[in-house]
């Protein structure tokens, strides 16, 4: 053999080599993207007090699967809780079923993972049992006792006293304000005497002595005059 035949056979072994870890590669990594039943799970948990069963897909691949929850009962299906359709994500896609599961109940999850005509997964996970604790009711806040009123309308204890606190004050209030002061009906002198000159009773006194001397004087003149008259009569 040749040295440029030996070259050849030499290349030829070298590139099936190659070729056979690439298909292997691409075989290995077709697997791990490929859909399967590992990538589902299922838990039962509490949402604002109510059960809820969720279920978690994290096939990358994000093959299209159906899921469909069962409540068991003595290993057979008692009632469908529901289905509904999934498409799974590398950090995992969730669908949630409104269950009000009692403690320990269990559930049975199927699976439909198909694209096209390639079924990867027709199967069941592992039977799902219920906590053993039920979920807990939320408690609503209860209104304040100071402006809450009690269940037959009364006020509450605190909005009566306020009330009646009130009440009091009001009715002080009042009492003060109709209770005369001690000797208020009584009128002082100087009250009196304020009286008198406001309605200028004491200003009028000199007007009317003026007037009754003007009056006795002429009153005096007109006599006087009239005896001068008189005794001139008399002479002639």
């Amino acid at each position: 053999m040749s040295h440029n035949r030996r070259t050849a056979a030499r290349s030829a072994r070298i590139l099936g080599v190659s070729a056979a870890s690439a298909a292997l590669a691409l075989g290995a990594a077709g697997s791990a993207l490929a859909c399967s039943l590992a990538d589902f799970s299922a838990a039962a948990l509490c949402d604002g007090g109510k059960g809820v069963i969720t279920v978690t897909d994290k096939d990358a691949s994000g093959v299209p699967a159906v899921v469909t929850v069962y409540l068991e009962n003595n290993g057979s299906d008692l009632r469908q809780v529901g289905e509904q359709t999934v498409i799974g994500t590398k950090e995992g896609a969730q669908v949630q079923f409104a269950e009000e599961w009692k403690p320990g109940a269990v559930y049975r999850v199927h699976v439909t993972a198909t694209r096209g005509t390639k079924t990867f997964v027709n199967d069941d996970i592992p039977l799902l049992t219920a906590p053993a604790k039920a979920c807990a009711a939320e408690q609503t806040a209860k209104p304040s006792p100071s402006t809450s009123r009690s269940a037959t309308g009364k006020p509450s204890a605190s909005a009566s006293a306020s009330t009646s606190a009130g009440d009091d004050t009001t009715a002080t209030a009042s009492g003060s304000a109709a209770a005369p002061a001690p000797g208020g009906n009584e009128v002082s002198p100087a009250a009196q005497e304020s009286n008198l000159a406001e309605t200028g009773a004491d200003s009028n006194t000199p007007v009317i002595a003026g007037i009754a001397a003007a009056l006795v004087a002429v009153g005096g003149a007109a006599v006087f005059f009239g005896m001068r008259r008189r005794g001139a009569g008399n002479r002639h």
